[in-house]
């Protein structure tokens, strides 16, 4: 390292300001004021270069985390984008989104503030793309290989970036619109805006892959369709079945599945013509008293775009207890911590209730107006009511985010006759195939509901192993094996 004491030098560890709270509700942009390159290369000495560094095992891309960090230091900026790309496709996602597995295995963690990873990457790869550094990578040569990507998100594009760039013809199937899958309509834009995704897809398509939008492969295109016209398929759709909320009540209008929700908002803040005859968006949190039901980073997005349209309150309930301030037992190092974490959607307001849960709702005129709940308690293995604990509160609008419980089944899954696993995952080996020869798997599709990193990575091994059931060889990395993720 360039400094070799500098984790003893810089002992704090320090982030970005957020924009004032009533500053930034009153946009859409990015929450974060810009970073000090000098701060940031102070924060990147910090990185101990360990002998075993933690942060490779705790990353799935295996970013090069110590190397990079080094380079920044030494004002080597150039090089360190060379060695971030090396593993990650896209680090501008991931450096904005990625809930950062790398600083939890963080050696330095052990008993200090982990090294501000994340930060360092996004900074590095922001600068790239302002410097010109960012350019297009052709293939040496074309296969005359024919690959189908279905879904546009983090998994399809890695995917279809690494074909590409091994010089088979791509074609990425996207049902949407737009191109992005959960990046462009699932992720809200004070997350990250979504120019980010415009110059990336600017790069893949001077690279030569190919995008279809507004295409349902499995109604548009059939699935013998598919298999016909490409030697093979990679499946990248995500798990877009969201969890419901089975309970009486259910059937009152209002209330609405997250995905429901956030898209509009996106496509709000993408120009699109999408308002009803009062000029709101069909669903809007403005001047409601708002419930979100779900804890989890979703939830999150639901709340910080309530508050962006106005909305009059906003509660968000979660089953599970609120975790300790501190790294939790069950959770040590180098495992990513059980601890009680504020995003910036919470820092602008809202109410977080946990260990609580929806009995049902109320309604009048079909139409939602509140909902009971009682506390609860975790007790042999299961949730238990806490008597006494019940109470009535009054909802206009409700926004279920609990999590998402596998693909679509119906339709091209179900046409090509891929096989499905105990969760209702495509089943596939460890080289990424399903039953059905040439028909690849990865993301969440595959893996089940899980991060942007996992995805990235799945995407970028499922295309080496494609590359290779082609060509019979590959050169292109595989980081990691199929995985399933962790049951919830």
């Amino acid at each position: 390292m360039g400094d070799p004491q500098g984790f003893l030098k810089n002992t704090s560890r320090e982030l970005p300001s957020r924009r004032p709270v009533d500053l930034r509700l009153m946009d859409w942009k990015e929450v974060y004021e810009d970073f000090s390159t000098d701060t940031l290369r102070t924060q990147a000495s910090r990185c101990m270069d360990c002998g075993i560094p933690f942060c490779h095992n705790g990353c799935p891309l295996g970013n090069l985390i110590p190397e990079w960090n080094d380079l920044v230091y030494k004002d080597r900026w150039r090089e360190s984008i060379d060695r971030l790309h090396a593993t990650n496709n896209f680090p501008e996602f991931t450096g904005r989104l990625c809930p950062a597995p790398c600083e939890a295995s963080c050696v330095l963690g052990i008993n200090q503030d982990p090294v501000t990873i994340k930060q360092v990457e996004v900074e590095i790869i922001d600068r790239a793309f302002d410097e010109g550094w960012v350019q297009p990578v052709y293939p040496t040569y074309l296969t005359g290989k024919k690959v189908a990507v279905v879904g546009s998100g983090p998994a399809g594009l890695a995917a279809a970036q690494q074909l590409t760039r091994a010089g088979h013809t791509v074609t990425v199937f996207e049902r949407a619109d737009r191109i992005g899958g959960l990046l462009r309509y699932g992720i809200p834009e004070f997350k990250m805006e979504k120019r980010h995704i415009d110059r990336r897809l600017a790069q893949m398509e001077a690279e030569g892959t190919i995008f279809r939008t507004g295409v349902n492969v499995g109604v548009d295109i059939t699935a013998d369709e598919l298999r016909e016209e490409f030697d093979s398929v990679v499946l990248s759709g995500g798990a877009t079945k969201a969890r419901d909320l089975e309970v009486p009540g259910r059937e009152y209008g209002g209330i609405h599945q997250a995905m429901e929700f956030l898209p509009w908002a996106n496509r709000v803040q993408l120009g699109d013509d999408v308002v009803d005859q009062y000029g709101q968006p069909p669903i809007t949190a403005k001047g409601k008293k708002v419930v979100i039901i779900g804890g989890g980073d979703t939830g999150a997005d639901c709340l910080g775009t309530s508050h962006r349209q106005g909305a009059a309150s906003v509660h968000q309930f979660e089953i599970m207890p609120r975790p300790p301030e501190e790294r939790a037992g069950s959770t040590p190092w180098p495992t990513y911590p059980l601890v009680y974490r504020v995003s910036s959607a919470h820092e602008e307001g809202g109410e977080r209730v946990f260990s609580v849960n929806t009995e049902r709702f109320t309604g009048e005129n079909g139409m939602v107006t509140g909902l009971d709940a009682h506390e609860v308690e975790f007790k042999d293995g299961r949730f238990a009511k806490v008597e006494g604990s019940d109470f009535h509160l009054e909802a206009d609008i409700v926004f279920l985010a609990m999590g998402f419980t596998g693909p679509e089944k119906p339709g091209l899954l179900t046409d090509l006759g891929v096989n499905l696993n105990e969760r209702g995952n495509v089943s596939r080996t460890d080289k990424w195939n399903t039953n059905v020869d040439g028909v690849f798997v990865a993301g969440d599709m595959g893996r089940g509901q899980s991060l942007i990193v996992w995805a990235i990575a799945e995407g970028r091994s499922c295309a080496s192993a494609v590359d290779s059931f082609l060509m019979g060889k590959t050169a292109l990395p595989a980081p990691i094996v199929p995985t399933q993720a962790p049951q919830r």
